[in-house]
């Protein structure tokens, strides 16, 4: 037997239990702090590919986008719809206001052509100055390809006019100067509010 005394054996047994105690909150703790390395190991790489694949599927909507835009002929009898490297149009139509009696038009050459509406807009336009420059809602479809896929792009665009006086004969001219972008989407109860609202003063 140990010289040890009773009370001596019992602080040995609680100093062997406080170690026991100690390792065992070591090793929660370690468990804990591997679960939480894990945990946030995992978090980060869910949000990277989270982030990852909102910024694909953005870039794939970006890709698949239209955006409508022309150019004036340099005699601005028309307005060219142009095209980009990622996309044909395979056809496009052009509505006008109803209150300008111009019916819906085809642009089967990509192209917005003055002589449509010129007569209507002219006369629209009579009473005023022979020098006028404008805005002429149009809500414009566009049907283009996507790889293998057809899809449609709309909104509602402001066609730039400007009319000259002609001559003693000839009377006002008009010339188309651009394309603009009023609002994506639409319908032709928009164009016609629009252009009620905002039409030229005859």
């Amino acid at each position: 037997m140990s010289g040890e005394t009773p009370t001596e054996r019992r602080e040995a047994a609680a100093t062997r239990r406080r170690w026991v105690t100690l390792a065992e909150v070591l090793a929660v703790a370690g468990v804990l702090i591997a679960a939480l390395t894990l945990w946030s190991n995992w978090s980060e790489r869910s949000a990277d590919n989270a982030e990852k694949a909102s910024a694909r599927a953005s870039e794939a909507r970006k890709d698949q986008r239209f955006e409508i835009r022309a150019v004036a002929a340099e005699n601005g009898d028309s307005l060219m719809l142009l095209r980009d490297e990622k996309h044909e149009i395979v056809d496009a139509t052009v509505a006008f206001p109803t209150a300008l009696g111009v019916g819906r038009q085809d642009a089967l050459t990509d192209q917005i052509q003055r002589s449509w509406f010129e007569k209507a807009l002219l006369k629209a336009t009579d009473g005023g100055a022979d020098d006028q420059a404008g805005r002429l809602p149009v809500f414009i479809t566009v049907n283009y390809t996507d790889g293998d896929a057809t899809r449609s792009a709309s909104g509602i665009y402001d066609v730039i006019w400007q009319t000259k006086a002609g001559g003693f004969l000839s009377g006002r001219s008009l010339k188309l100067q651009g394309l603009r972008v009023r609002q994506r989407g639409g319908d032709q109860a928009r164009l016609d509010a629009i252009w009620a609202k905002e039409k030229p003063a005859a």
